[in-house]
């Protein structure tokens, strides 16, 4: 019952192999229906045609005779067809087989098995990702107050007074009039203007 697993022992090449032998013969029974067939068409034309009873019953008997082995032989191809698909899903397994054991075989890969190290790792750095993030926030924070220190608005030298205040207040009122006041020159130096006042 616990034997050797005879699929160990089973080489890749040896199925390929049976592959091709089962397709070679689904290939000969599959000719081999249809030249049946296409004698049948001929052999009900020729008794639609016949007017020998006993030719027609010969043909009758002929067609019946094909029509039986084609049957048989649509099912033995049908086996073969489906005895091709378990042996190609059986190459699968073997390829799918070997990629894996070829592909587990090499060193970083081996590592991978040692799950309570590879847990342990993992923690590790985890835990060193965490901490270089904290101690880039924290920089960053350090960063922003003494920027925030050293920013000009709160530095009384850039900042404004009350008396800087009245002053850009004064300047701002002024640059309002002269703008006005170009613009009242502009509509009234215009030729329309002119014409109508004249």
């Amino acid at each position: 019952m616990f034997g050797r697993n005879k699929f160990k022992k089973l080489k890749r090449e040896d199925v390929v192999d049976a592959i091709i032998q089962l397709g070679k013969q689904q290939e000969s029974l599959e000719s081999g229906i249809l030249a049946k067939a296409e004698e049948s068409e001929k052999l009900l034309e020729r008794g639609r045609k016949e007017k020998n009873r006993d030719i027609k019953l010969l043909c009758a008997k002929k067609y019946n005779s094909l029509q039986d082995e084609i049957k048989r032989d649509s099912k033995r191809a049908a086996f073969l067809i489906y005895n091709v698909k378990m042996l190609e899903k059986l190459k699968a397994a073997i390829d799918d087989n070997q990629f894996v054991q070829n592909t587990t075989k090499m060193p970083l890969n081996k590592l991978l098995g040692d799950q309570k190290a590879l847990a342990q790792f993992l923690e590790g750095a985890i835990r060193n990702k965490s901490e270089a993030e904290n101690m880039l926030v924290e920089a960053d924070r350090l960063f922003e107050s003494y920027e925030e220190a050293a920013s000009d608005e709160t530095s009384p030298i850039y900042s404004a007074n009350k008396s800087d205040d009245e002053l850009l207040a004064m300047f701002e009122m002024q640059e309002q009039l002269d703008s006005e006041s170009t613009i009242d020159s502009d509509i009234s130096g215009t030729p329309e203007r002119q014409a109508d006042a004249q």
